[in-house]
């Protein structure tokens, strides 16, 4: 009796936690716009909820199927073209469709070229399955060039989001509508990618990623598996680049190049494959990154990847993996103890990070804006790429905050190492009692 009543309690502890997580999420998506008001901020989340449909559809490759795609902006680039050719269809009366399905015309979309395109790259896994998406990949940005009927030629495909008459004062005008219209498609995907990761299909996806040959063995077939997990991977990027048609109201070949799928790839990483709300953190990263990080200096795509560089080196499983391992310290009471230790990490990582900065916008300088002059400003200091002492700050600021930090992070590693033992050590002691 005790035992069923302790299990009973633990499922409904855990249905709480649920509905507060959903609930949570949901009313972050309601207030954002209330928080963020002006029309810049309205874009952006926009732009962070079309990035989290993405980023969260990749994933069920990545990080549920193990499947590394170099293509996946393929997808969501075709659903983009379909939606806004579905929009223009409407616009000239040739279709009766609300704006609001447009979405749902793109995920169509997507799902139609997956299934096409996806009966052949599911054939093989790991390195060819990687080689076949970006093969794919080339051969459509190529064709978005090549084929203007469908995709326009280099101006694109345009069209108008204010179709028909309003529907309860509905225009779709304001940014503010559009938000609210990615923000409940957002919910509604997000909450079926979460429910697919739950399903029979969901789990044998989990064990192809983990152990093809034990599947096979046992009677499933792994093509098939990874087949159709391809196919809903391409119906939420397809409902992604929908939304994204809407938004910008423009679609052009950009969105179906390499570059938008390597953006996929490194964001999703960066947040954390192997989490679900992983790619969600990556999303927004991606959507910053793009916008702001790219407004403030000309060398973003070189921090990008250094920053990238580092993540495989010191948290190969993202943010979600660093946010989930400090969850666990702080269950077991010994997040304080560390402290100290991640102030320092912070301190002198920002130092080091600081002085390369300086160095790398100095270079930056020298070879794309000595027509401005001599001087730039950075971090509130008035640097002269010129000048020996500028450079010789610079460098020693960086090498100072480099070795601090490994110093720092030995002490850090002994602490994370002791209060590891002690946590292992405490499990070990209740599962005794």
């Amino acid at each position: 009796m005790l035992e069923r009543f302790t299990t009973r309690d633990e499922r409904q502890a855990l249905k709480m936690r649920r509905w507060l997580v959903w609930g949570g999420f949901a009313m972050v998506l309601l207030l954002a716009p209330r928080v963020f008001s002006s029309n810049l901020a309205v874009n952006l989340l926009s732009q962070i909820g079309i990035a989290m449909v993405a980023c969260l559809s990749y994933n069920i490759l990545l990080g549920q199927g193990g499947m590394l795609s170099f293509g996946h902006a393929v997808y969501s680039g075709l659903g983009a073209y379909t939606a806004m050719h579905a929009l223009n269809a409407a616009s000239s009366g040739a279709w009766a469709i609300p704006v609001s399905l447009v979405p749902l015309v793109g995920g169509m979309g997507g799902l139609f070229f997956a299934a096409l395109f996806g009966f052949v790259t599911t054939r093989k896994s790991g390195t060819t399955f990687a080689m076949i998406t970006l093969g794919l990949s080339e051969l459509v940005f190529a064709m978005s060039l090549m084929f203007s009927e469908f995709f326009g030629g280099e101006a694109g495909v345009a069209g108008n989001r204010v179709v028909g008459s309003a529907v309860w004062g509905i225009t779709y005008g304001p940014a503010i509508e559009v938000y609210y219209l990615t923000a409940a498609y957002a919910f509604v995907c997000v909450a079926l990618m979460y429910a697919f990761t739950r399903t029979p299909l969901g789990r044998m996806l989990n064990a192809v990623r983990d152990n093809p040959e034990r599947v096979a063995f046992i009677g499933y077939n792994t093509q098939y598996v990874r087949y159709f997990s391809f196919m809903i991977a391409g119906f939420f990027a397809g409902i992604a680049g929908g939304l994204a048609s809407l938004n910008f109201e423009i679609v052009t070949a950009e969105v179906v190049g390499a570059g938008r799928s390597g953006a996929y790839l490194l964001f999703t990483f960066l947040g954390g494959a192997s989490s679900f709300f992983g790619p969600i953190i990556g999303a927004v990263l991606m959507v910053l990154a793009h916008v702001l990080l790219s407004e403030f200096t000309k060398a973003w795509l070189l921090y990008l990847g250094l920053t990238f560089l580092f993540m495989v080196m010191y948290a190969p499983g993202g943010i979600a993996s660093l946010i989930m391992k400090n969850l666990r310290l702080a269950s077991f009471g010994r997040l304080r103890m560390l402290w100290v230790a991640y102030l320092g990490l912070g301190v002198t990582a920002l130092l080091g990070a600081l002085g390369a900065a300086a160095m790398i916008e100095m270079v930056y300088h020298l070879q794309l804006n000595m027509a401005q002059g001599n001087e730039l400003h950075f971090a509130g200091l008035r640097l002269d790429v010129t000048s020996v002492q500028s450079w010789f700050g610079a460098v020693f600021v960086f090498l100072t905050g480099v070795g601090l930090f490994e110093t720092a992070r030995r002490e850090f590693m002994r602490d994370w190492g002791i209060s590891q033992a002690f946590i292992e050590s405490e499990i070990k002691t209740r599962e005794s009692q």
